[in-house]
């Protein structure tokens, strides 16, 4: 079964409600939503009703809420060994973890962080310290993620050794897992051409048991390039027949798989044409435009 959805938004007025929404006109069966603003502290508390009713709309339309992910925002980075900073992104996380716990939701995404020039070893130390100092705390069931990254700056989860070394050093080996983003293994230089044995070396090193979500974005750069910047399914580096391998692969068949895709034009969500594209196993070169002629399609 495909089980395939994007980042969809989570606004005060409608909550969780107005995400199953969006998500059901993308024709989803599962999606992505941040409980807040990615780039800042600001938030609002969970509504128990909205919850419900989030719930219940899953529930009539076949959407798989055991696979839904929360992802955490980017101003946190546990990585970063100022106390002062590392002291607020484990307060921060904490309550992330809480809002997720309070959403129904079991996974939460993070960025393993940078570790701003104090160097890759100082820096997983911290990720570990910080990761074991939450656990600690929170008696959720829910699972953090860590995220592969490209490998930008100073970020560290650039490869599979750097997030077997964070999740060897936590506790809690039962709340700690890995999301796979396609785009940013493909731009740390890993060969999505030869995914079986990017697989296979995630196997070895971590455990295919451990990966729990895929980010599906095609990549504007060259292999290797450690950029970080997403394309739109099949309009990239990686292309559509590559990812659609990924998609399908019958090791990830219970692996949800979400797009974040960048807007057309800035303005117009690409993600209903996407999943339909994908479900096709039909490239349409022309499906951009196709967006910017009927963005009405897309809403």
């Amino acid at each position: 079964m495909l089980i395939i959805g994007s980042h969809v938004s989570y606004k005060k007025e409608t909550g969780l409600v107005g995400s199953v929404k969006e998500a059901l006109s993308y024709g989803a069966n599962t999606f992505m939503f941040y409980t807040g603003a990615p780039q800042n502290t600001a938030r609002f508390p969970i509504n128990e009703d909205q919850v419900a009713e989030a719930f219940a709309l899953m529930e009539e339309h076949n959407m798989i809420a055991s696979k839904v992910i929360v992802h955490a925002p980017y101003i946190i980075n546990l990585a970063n060994g100022d106390e002062e900073k590392f002291d607020f992104s484990c307060r921060f996380l904490q309550q992330e973890l809480q809002r997720v716990a309070a959403c129904r939701m079991h996974y939460l995404v993070l960025h393993p962080g940078s570790h701003v020039g104090q160097g890759i070893d100082a820096g997983i130390d911290n990720v570990i310290r910080g990761l074991n100092h939450i656990l600690e705390q929170d008696d959720s069931d829910v699972m953090i993620l860590l995220e592969t990254m490209a490998g930008k700056g100073t970020e560290l989860g650039r490869d599979f050794h750097e997030i077997k070394r964070i999740i060897e050093g936590v506790k809690k080996q039962d709340r700690i897992g890995v999301c796979l983003d396609t785009c940013h293994i493909h731009d740390a230089g890993y060969s999505l051409n030869e995914f079986d044995k990017v697989l296979d070396d995630f196997d070895q090193l971590i455990g295919l048991d451990k990966l729990k979500c895929l980010h599906i974005n095609d990549s504007k750069n060259y292999q290797g390039a450690h950029k970080d910047r997403h394309a739109n399914i099949g309009f990239g580096e990686i292309g559509f027949d590559t990812l659609l391998n990924i998609i399908y692969h019958k090791k990830l068949e219970e692996i949800p798989k979400i797009l974040e895709t960048p807007y057309v034009d800035r303005m117009y969500p690409p993600y209903r044409k996407e999943i339909a594209m994908i479900k096709s196993k039909q490239f349409d070169p022309e499906l951009l435009e196709k967006i910017k002629i009927h963005p009405s399609d897309e809403s």
